[in-house]
């Protein structure tokens, strides 16, 4: 993590250079604003990072002779058989349509995107009290 910090910040401070620089040459206040503001975003990362570098163990990322493998481990549980993303990517297409072609049609887009979230929510949950 402490790379990734040192990147983010010397990221911020280009980008703080280029805001500088845009700025004065162009005279253009939305692209400045929009530069210094991501100045403050790649900051803020840039300090999080790097002050949670301080506070974890090194990471296989920090050492020089680390292998590839040494950073594997764990990524979590994927339903393998899972319907709900196809149903949360169908709702939410049909939502961006709708801004697309007129409001309206987000009443269509609102329930799919809500059972495909419920479903994927309680894929896996079978109640307390269940009886055989």
């Amino acid at each position: 993590m402490k790379i990734q910090g040192r990147m983010f910040i010397w990221l911020a401070v280009f980008i703080l250079a280029m805001a500088i620089v845009y700025g004065v040459w162009s005279k253009e206040p939305v692209g400045t604003t929009a530069l210094f503001l991501a100045f403050g975003l790649s900051i803020m990362i840039g300090y999080y990072l790097a002050f949670t570098a301080r506070r974890v163990d090194t990471g296989a990322q920090d050492n020089k002779e680390a292998d590839v493998a040494d950073d594997a481990g764990e990524l979590g549980f994927f339903s393998p058989h899972s319907w709900q993303p196809l149903s949360l990517a169908i709702g939410g297409a049909l939502a961006f349509l709708g801004i697309i072609f007129g409001w309206w049609l987000l009443y269509f887009s609102l329930p799919v995107i809500l059972v495909g979230l419920f479903g994927w929510v309680f894929e896996y949950y079978h109640g307390v009290n269940r009886t055989q």
